[in-house]
């Protein structure tokens, strides 16, 4: 059985195996078994083969997984405007329909609906802000644990 045939199996198994780790050195170091393997395909020797095993699996654990693991590694992007209203909590000052109402949030007076159209929400209630659809707050009304 020819070496390169080898190597693929060998990208084969780290493949899976990177599958079931999330680790990415694995799948680097199938990436650099399938180099060798395409290496060993077209003609080149052992020597070739090894050669570009160790060259690209060093480039990918040296170069690649650390800038991996650094845009991994960030923080999630910080929503802002309307996007930072959703899932806060507000109080109802006008009562709430399916079609009309307003709410204090943020120290704002928004005009809002409820999320469901068959429920009224009175004035002075707690409501979570589903989303907001232009200038409207979408409601629910605030669960609160016993």
């Amino acid at each position: 059985m020819p070496l390169w045939i080898l190597w693929m199996v060998a990208a084969v198994a780290l493949g899976v195996a990177e599958i079931f780790t999330l680790t990415l050195s694995l799948g680097l170091l199938a990436v650099a078994a399938l180099v060798a393997g395409v290496t060993g395909a077209v003609g080149g020797d052992v020597v070739f083969q090894a050669l570009a095993f160790v060259v690209t699996s060093a480039a990918g654990l040296l170069v690649v997984r650390p800038i991996a693991h650094r845009h991994l590694r960030q923080p999630p992007p910080l929503r802002s405007g309307t996007a930072a209203l959703v899932g806060r909590s507000a109080v109802v000052v006008e009562e709430i329909s399916g079609e009309r109402g307003r709410i204090r949030l943020s120290g704002e007076e928004w005009t809002a609906r409820s999320f469901d159209e068959n429920q009224v929400i009175p004035a002075g209630a707690r409501v979570d802000v589903m989303e907001i659809q232009g200038a409207t707050a979408v409601v629910y009304p605030h669960e609160s644990l016993p």
